[in-house]
């Protein structure tokens, strides 16, 4: 393995460097401020985002505490708050109905081997990658399925049979069934919103989620409601923590799964590395992509060994981590081991949370997801750009995540190919250079109109990145050039890269020229180009070499006076 350094301080996690930095009661102090936050933010997302997703809410406290805290201890960004997420209700509940509860622990730890594989491979450079469109499309369709889930338990809703999980197919079921809605559950939910909401605007240092969830059971304890509760569903929550285990790795099971591992890791990483953008850009600080992802990684094994389920950064949190004033990765671990001791200590008290109340945070939830100024200016901006966005958006929620998540990429990275293709141009020069304003008159050199009427010689420079999105256009232009003249400069003065489709153009056109006796000189490649060029066999009698146009045409000059 590589140990220079570089290599290694790739891979160190933030709290390595934090330690290193020098920790004293100062930061503790402000570590376990903002840890106690952060939990208290955590605890009834925990347990809303894994019941939407099929799981118990225990599992989310398990995920929440063990993936929370080897997010924060292994990971690359000094305020990262790993747990459950929203963005994986769709992906987690269509694995569990599709592979039970077994597989889908499986697929969790084996997406976290994949992560630790992506962040060794440094592949956590390339996430960054994705377009803007695709990542406000497909939040604003997960916002979407998950309030889509959660309607049944705002209305209190009694179905004939299980609740469908396609969109298309649930919402007759949900429509059907409105007649069973409930006031009391109703009620719950609006005080719930209303709470959060209002806390939000007129006490935002208050934790108005917890406040509101902790109300909506008092009273449904003080009140004797009817109305279905985590204790109801689920027989509470164990006031114990589970001995970790390995899931069953049967090589036909780890078969079954990988599909679903794949899609787990694709978008821990996006969100992970986003969330750790987010955090950048409240704090100034800059994360460790790479090692990020191994952290994650490292979580999500972490998360399966004791039936939790996916971990990701989650941008709500780490940005209550930020705004509580947290020095660094300590934080997050004191938020897993603040959210331990309730499991550990007020596990019952839990039994009395109405379900109604955890669907109301999660619908808020959805809300925030949804970037509505981002999405109504790319819907307005171009029609390309609208098109990436409205594509990755139906396919998310009326198809699937990963597949919109690729249709999105692929059309975005055709979007940007057709305007990068738009930017390269061929350009005709004079064939020495012009005066030279910008210098002393006596260095001037001065503009040969003889050369400038010869017929037989042309320059053309070419300008802008030189790959295959531009490689036919141009090509065609080189070829009737060289169909009337007797020598053809080409200038790559203005060219930062050529591809292997741009340097078998040339090939073509040299080949052409040779056949036809028109003699070739490339001029300007810089170093990097001329490599690539001469890799592909762009040379010999068919082609010259000069530094630049004056250099060309002196050549030309001495072999055809």
């Amino acid at each position: 393995m590589n140990t220079a350094p570089g290599f290694v301080d790739l891979y160190t996690p933030k709290l390595v460097t934090i330690l290193r930095e020098g920790y004293g009661l100062a930061g503790l102090r402000a570590d376990a401020v903002a840890g106690l936050t952060v939990a208290i933010v955590a605890l009834p997302l925990s347990m809303a985002i894994a019941i939407a997703s099929g799981a118990t809410p225990a599992q989310g406290l398990y995920t929440a505490i063990f993936g929370g805290f080897v997010v924060s201890a292994l990971g690359g960004s000094r305020f990262q708050i790993g747990g459950p997420a929203g963005a994986f209700i769709v992906l987690v509940a269509a694995t569990i109905a599709q592979h039970g509860m077994a597989g889908t622990i499986l697929a969790v730890f084996l997406s976290g081997f994949m992560l630790i594989a992506a962040g060794f491979l440094r592949l956590g450079t390339y996430v960054k990658f994705i377009p803007y469109p695709v990542t406000v499309g497909f939040t604003a369709g997960i916002a979407v399925i998950i309030f889509a889930s959660q309607i049944k338990d705002l209305l209190g809703l009694v179905l004939p049979g299980p609740e469908p999980a396609a969109i298309l197919a649930k919402l007759p079921v949900l429509w059907a069934a409105l007649p069973t809605f409930d006031v009391a559950t109703i009620a719950l939910a609006l005080a719930t919103i209303a709470l959060a909401e209002g806390c939000k605007r007129w006490r935002p240092q208050w934790p108005g989620l917890l406040i509101a969830v902790t109300l909506a059971a008092a009273a449904t304890a003080a009140f004797d409601l009817r109305v279905e509760t985590i204790g109801t569903r689920f027989g509470g929550i164990p006031s114990t923590i589970p001995a970790p285990e390995l899931p069953d790795l049967a090589w036909g099971k780890i078969l079954a799964v990988l599909p679903n591992a794949l899609a787990f890791a694709l978008l821990g990483a996006i969100e992970s590395l986003l969330s750790a953008v987010v955090a950048d850009g409240m704090t100034g600080r800059r994360h460790r992509s790479n090692c990020e992802l191994v952290g994650q990684g490292f979580a999500n094994v972490a998360s399966a060994c004791f039936g939790g389920i996916c971990v990701t950064g989650t941008i709500a949190r780490t940005a209550t981590n930020v705004r509580a004033g947290a020095h660094g990765p300590v934080a997050g671990m004191l938020h897993a081991g603040f959210l331990l001791g309730f499991v550990l200590l007020a596990a019952p008290l839990a039994a009395h949370i109405p379900l109604a109340s955890l669907a109301g945070v999660l619908a808020l939830v959805a809300w925030n997801m949804v970037e509505k100024r981002a999405f109504a200016t790319l819907v307005r901006a171009t029609p390309g750009d609208a098109a990436v966005l409205l594509s990755t958006f139906l396919l998310t929620v009326f198809r699937d995540l990963i597949e919109a998540i690729v249709v999105g990429f692929a059309l975005g990275s055709a979007l940007f190919i057709h305007r990068m293709s738009k930017t390269t141009a061929v350009a005709a020069t004079p064939l020495v250079a012009e005066d030279r304003a910008d210098g002393p008159a006596d260095e001037r050199i001065p503009y040969d109109e003889r050369a400038a009427n010869a017929p037989d010689i042309v320059v053309y420079r070419i300008v802008g990145a030189f790959f295959f999105g531009a490689a036919a256009s141009i090509g065609a232009v080189l070829e009737r050039i060289a169909d009337t003249h007797r020598a053809l400069v080409v200038d790559f003065a203005a060219v930062p890269f050529v591809d292997a489709t741009a340097a078998h153009t040339i090939e073509d056109l040299a080949r052409q020229a040779a056949r036809r006796g028109v003699k070739l000189v490339l001029t300007g490649a810089s170093p990097a180009v001329a490599r690539d060029l001469r890799a592909h066999g762009i040379g010999g009698e068919a082609v010259a070499w000069a530094d630049n146009v004056d250099a060309a045409i002196v050549l030309l000059r001495a072999r055809h006076p």
